[in-house]
């Protein structure tokens, strides 16, 4: 069983799609809907990071997005809605440890679209990439420990609460706890 990290992943930023979906790398055109996005209250009430308040904010970050990338540390996609072809969200496969073949994951989706099934047809796609080209062992999403959505979104998909940590995390003048969760490979439904 080989335990390295795929670099050739790397080499072109690997655009992909399902059903109604199409997954693509962040460029600066994209600013705008990202500030949008990132600044929805809705979105950002669980974030527990700086939200941005302009473009400049936004085009830092996906410069940030870019680097990762180049630096094989890191893939960030742009969520694009075939039929309107709209930008919705993202997924992010980010902190890569290529040592132990595991990476965190993160996303965000317009509240327009929730309930709606694009981020279970989002983390079907993009999990098993990770899986089987990126050649992770396992994902780790960190939560914060009221978003019931994004708990019950990684336990429908087979990630296991891992660790509940206390007062971990400072942000916004207070410590707040999280939780862990992790899926192994073996663990997908």
């Amino acid at each position: 069983m080989s335990t390295q990290v795929n670099e050739l992943v790397f080499e072109t930023f690997p655009e992909l799609e399902s059903e109604r979906l199409q997954f693509r790398a962040y460029n600066l055109n994209d600013a705008k809907t990202l500030l949008d996005l990132r600044s929805h209250q809705a979105v950002s009430k669980y974030m527990d990071t700086a939200i941005p308040t302009c473009t400049e904010d936004t085009e830092k970050r996906i410069k940030g997005y870019h680097t990762a990338f180049e630096e094989c540390q890191g893939i960030t996609w742009a969520i694009i809605e075939k039929n309107s072809g709209k930008h919705i969200g993202d997924f992010g496969i980010w902190r890569i440890d290529k040592q132990n073949s595991r990476g965190e994951i993160g996303y965000i989706l317009h509240p327009e679209y929730w309930g709606k099934g694009f981020m279970t047809e989002t983390l079907n796609t993009l999990i098993r990439f990770g899986f089987r080209k990126l050649n992770l062992h396992s994902y780790a999403a960190n939560v914060n420990t009221e978003n019931e959505n994004s708990k019950a979104l990684l336990l429908k998909f087979g990630f296991k609460l891992e660790a509940y940590f206390r007062e971990n995390f400072y942000y916004d003048g207070r410590f707040l706890d999280s939780e862990i969760y992790c899926l192994l490979e073996s663990d997908l439904n």
